[in-house]
């Protein structure tokens, strides 16, 4: 599509046909896309304000990163603001200030788990233990198996220790889902003392998932 073209459909009352042209501009530079995109910022479609956020971080530049930041401070939709926090661990560790500030600050379960994800894949143990605990701080079992899984990820860090010390205070948590999550974790451990004798503890758990969790390593 040409972009006279694309600039009419962005210009649509039709839904489709904006959507149609945020697509279309994948095969046009950053310099070109990114002040199109930002003319749909604040669509009334949520899908189209999805589509907005993601090209942000498809298109990185620095007015691209500037409008992440904006959507991420004024957007009112928790879907949104999770994928533009998604799109802003693409332009790296500029963005982790922004990432644990909003982590921090926000606690719906959407957004916090977002994070999580995306930081996980960024090669920043300090934070990732950082969220984590705060994950583990809050009231959303999602974020809080979340959290656990990626205490496994520290295994082989300078913060094993630590993600470790964190582990062991969950072995007797009440939460079913909580003790399968750190018995499967504890695995990524199995070289540290401590680790082996929670998993003994827990391989005589009183719930038949949690055993099995502690087993599925041998299989």
């Amino acid at each position: 599509m040409e972009l006279e073209e694309i600039r009419a459909y962005l210009d649509s009352p039709d839904a489709q046909q904006r959507m149609r042209a945020i697509v279309e501009l994948r095969n046009y530079n950053p310099t070109i896309v990114v002040p199109l995109l930002k003319q749909r910022m604040y669509d009334q479609e949520l899908l189209i304000r999805s589509f907005v956020a993601i090209g942000f971080g498809k298109k990185r530049n620095e007015e691209a990163f500037e409008a992440l930041l904006n959507l991420i401070e004024y957007d009112r939709d928790y879907n949104i603001i999770a994928e533009a926090a998604n799109s802003l661990a693409q332009y790296g560790d500029r963005a982790l200030p922004y990432l644990v500030n909003l982590f921090q600050y926000n606690h719906h379960w959407l957004i916090r788990q977002s994070i999580l994800a995306a930081v996980a894949d960024m090669n920043q143990p300090e934070i990732l233990l950082k969220l984590s605990s705060w994950g583990l701080q809050g009231n959303d079992l999602v974020v809080k198996l979340g959290s656990i899984s990626n205490l496994g990820k520290l295994a082989t860090t300078n913060y094993a220790d630590e993600a470790l010390a964190i582990l062991l205070t969950l072995v007797d948590d009440s939460e079913v889902q909580i003790r399968i999550e750190v018995a499967k974790t504890l695995d990524n451990f199995k070289n540290f003392v401590e680790a082996q004798t929670a998993l003994t503890q827990l391989r005589q758990d009183s719930d038949y998932r949690v055993i099995g969790a502690t087993l599925e390593s041998l299989l």
